[in-house]
C-alpha cells in the first residue's frame, strides 16, 4: 500500500469568491429558466439556513435538483456552459490556482469535496484540473436526472462519511493531509486532517480556528 499526501479543498467561498449554488440560482432566475419570484424566495431561505448551520440538505437538494429533472440534458449542459462563463470564471481566485499548484508541485494528491451537487461543480473541478471529486450526487436514470439524489450528501458530518468511504476505496495509506475551507459547516472534516486551514473564514470558523490555533489565510 502506497503512502499518500493529500490536499483537500472546498469550493464555495474558498477557491472561488462566491457560492456556486447561489450563483446557479441567480443565473436561472436572470435567464427566466425558472419562476424567479418563487425560486428566489426559497433559495434565500435555504442559503440563510446554510450560513446559520441549520440547512436541511436533503430538502435543499430536492428543491435544487427539480430543475434538472424538468429539462432536457443537452439543454442543461448548454445552460451550465453559459453559467460557468458568466458566473463562475469571473470569481475564480488566482491565489487559489497558486495554492493548488503549490500542492501539485510537491507531488500531493488533490481532492475537492463540496456540498454542492456534481452537475454544478464538474466544470469548476475540471478548470482546476483536479481529478478527485466528492459532491452531492443527483440521481441519473434513463439518460435524464430524476430530481432525487443518491447516497449520503457531502455536507457537514456527511463530508467525513463520504471522505472516509473514498479513502477506503483507494489503495493508499494517508500519510499527511490538508483541508482548506471557509465554512463552519466543515469543522467536522477539519478535525480529521493533519493541517486544517481556514480560508477567508465565516465568523464561526474564524473563532474556532483561533481557539484551535489553525492557520487562517486569505485567497482574496
Amino acid at each position: 500500500m502506497k503512502n499518500m499526501k493529500l490536499a483537500i479543498f472546498d469550493i464555495d467561498n474558498t477557491l472561488i469568491a462566491g457560492d456556486s449554488d447561489l450563483l446557479w440560482g441567480e443565473f436561472l432566475c436572470e435567464r427566466n429558466y425558472v419562476d424567479s419570484k418563487t425560486y428566489k424566495t426559497s433559495h434565500k431561505k435555504y442559503y440563510k439556513d446554510y450560513l446559520n448551520g441549520d440547512l436541511d440538505i436533503r430538502d435543499f437538494l430536492k428543491f435544487q435538483l427539480k430543475v434538472l429533472a424538468e429539462n432536457d440534458l443537452d439543454l442543461l449542459r448548454k445552460w451550465r456552459d453559459d453559467f460557468f462563463e458568466v458566473k463562475i470564471r469571473p470569481v475564480i481566485l488566482p491565489k487559489a490556482r497558486d495554492l493548488i499548484g503549490s500542492h501539485r508541485g510537491r507531488g500531493h494528491d488533490l481532492l475537492i469535496i463540496t456540498a454542492t451537487n456534481r452537475f454544478i461543480v464538474e466544470p469548476i473541478v475540471a478548470e482546476f484540473k483536479i481529478e478527485n471529486l466528492i459532491a452531492c450526487e443527483p440521481e441519473f436514470k434513463n439518460k435524464q436526472y430524476t430530481g432525487e439524489f443518491t447516497g449520503t450528501p457531502s455536507y457537514a458530518e456527511g463530508k467525513v462519511e463520504r471522505f472516509n468511504k473514498w479513502l477506503k476505496n483507494r489503495d493508499h495509506q494517508l500519510e499527511e493531509s490538508w483541508f482548506y475551507s471557509d465554512s463552519h459547516n466543515d469543522i467536522p472534516l477539519m478535525k480529521e486532517v493533519d493541517h486544517p486551514v481556514a480560508v477567508d473564514p465565516d465568523d464561526a470558523l474564524k473563532l474556532k480556528a483561533t481557539v484551535m490555533r489553525w492557520p487562517i489565510i486569505s485567497l482574496r
